[in-house]
């Protein structure tokens, strides 16, 4: 990054479950100053359209986008929780169905369980991170469309997140040019981006999932970090914006 960000580590009352994130590392969570001349006021949405967490806190960040105060944006962030893994859905099959089996009962969001059983089927989360870049800078506003569509084609479907065919269909279903989309998925520059904002994300301080974030101006505020009903997201935004 070009950007010069110095962290003070937020010293806060949690107004959420700790155990209702997923993390990609430590435990830390960071504000920070930004030296930027001129900086706009946004919500940034911390997350990985495999995490289960963030499928869960779905409808609750939908009716918080559907929600925000005027003038302040929308930034969707890919944090990258287990991306080049290497481990098969039915190795991690345990951990992984009381995990969903868990969310399910708080959030009641859906879950198919049957991709458990595939032991061809590795948890790396890059490509379907790289398929949401790809969309970022392809179509900005159909990105967190397509990144609630994701959730549900790995976690309703159970879909291969490895193919290149179950983005397409996605894609198709947006009205997203087929070939473009294709030629980016592809190609270095996609994976150089998410890589990016992986970096982006660890250099806010953020390795757990779903995370909200307010840019205020050059300063970060901690939103909301785990599963949050959306009242009390919205509630936080205007006490920071105030």
């Amino acid at each position: 990054m070009n950007q010069t960000i110095t962290y003070v580590l937020i010293m806060m009352v949690n107004l959420f479950s700790a155990n209702s994130t997923e993390t990609s590392g430590g435990d830390q969570i960071f504000i920070g100053n930004e030296n930027q001349t001129m900086a706009a006021n946004k919500l940034i949405y911390i997350g990985d359209p495999m995490c289960s967490w963030c499928y869960g806190f779905s409808p609750e960040i939908s009716s918080v986008k559907e929600a925000l105060p005027e003038g302040l944006g929308f930034e969707l962030v890919m944090g990258g929780l287990r991306p080049n893994g290497t481990q098969t859905m039915l190795e991690l099959k345990d951990f992984l169905k009381s995990h969903w089996m868990e969310i399910e009962e708080k959030t009641k969001q859906p879950f198919k369980y049957n991709i458990l059983e595939q032991a061809d089927f590795v948890y790396d989360t890059e490509p379907a991170c790289r398929a949401v870049v790809v969309v970022k800078e392809m179509a900005p506003s159909m990105a967190f469309n397509f990144f609630k569509e994701v959730q549900k084609t790995f976690y309703l479907e159970n879909e291969h997140t490895s193919s290149l065919n179950t983005y397409l269909k996605i894609a198709k279903d947006l009205d997203i040019d087929l070939e473009d989309f294709e030629s980016r998925f592809n190609s270095e520059s996609a994976k150089i981006a998410t890589r990016r904002d992986f970096e982006y994300s660890g250099s806010l301080g953020i390795n757990s999932f779903p995370t909200l974030i307010v840019k205020k101006g050059e300063e970060y505020h901690l939103v909301s970090r785990g599963y949050t009903k959306s009242d009390a997201i919205l509630t936080a935004i205007d006490q920071i914006l105030e």
